[in-house]
């Protein structure tokens, strides 16, 4: 794994052993940050079920003035936190070391984000349980861009009941991105 783009190009990251994290492919990544790119400067990112923190970073690299990492495996987060300092992005860092909900909950009325990533464990609908979350939460506005990276299969059927919509659908060979904002936006990537 390595940064793709901008102030940390081309450094390596560091993942970790095992099949605990899924770290997104650099491939994949590149799509991703493409379609996104033009908006990502200046930008507030979340990274949910961090990993080793590759999207997080990459949004860091390309311009994202701040970028919020969450994670409850510790190791995972020794991770995040190692390859923030080799690509010299720790300070526009913020690592929380717990569980995603936890987390939310702390961040609410601190934080308000343009971009929410999330790439929850799949097939265990934690990423409905996310979304329910945010669509009452005060860390999202009426331009939050939210990235779910799941599963190929998982189903969104339930957006339009929490007031989002799926703006767009980038299907992989075994997973997909869905870009949801609030429900009644016009598509941005």
């Amino acid at each position: 794994m390595r940064v793709i783009a901008g102030s940390a190009k081309r450094l390596q990251l560091k993942t970790l052993d095992g099949f605990d994290t899924r770290p997104t492919t650099d491939r994949i990544k590149e799509t991703l940050f493409n379609m996104i790119a033009p908006f990502i400067y200046d930008s507030v990112f979340l990274d949910l079920f961090s990993g080793s923190g590759g999207i997080g970073i990459e949004a860091l690299s390309r311009g994202a003035k701040e970028a919020v990492f969450v994670e409850k495996s510790p190791q995972a987060m020794t991770c995040v936190k190692e390859n923030l300092k080799t690509t010299h992005l720790e300070s526009g860092a913020m690592t929380l070391t717990q569980d995603v909900m936890s987390a939310l909950y702390r961040l609410e009325g601190e934080k308000v984000f343009d971009f929410i990533f999330m790439d929850p464990p799949y097939n265990q609908g934690l990423e409905r349980k996310v979304l329910e979350y945010l669509s009452e939460s005060h860390l999202v506005y009426g331009d939050t861009v939210i990235i779910v990276e799941a599963a190929r299969e998982t189903e969104f059927s339930y957006l339009e009941e929490l007031k989002f919509s799926c703006i767009k659908e980038k299907v992989y060979k075994t997973n997909k991105h869905v870009f949801i904002e609030k429900a009644g936006k016009e598509e941005i990537c």
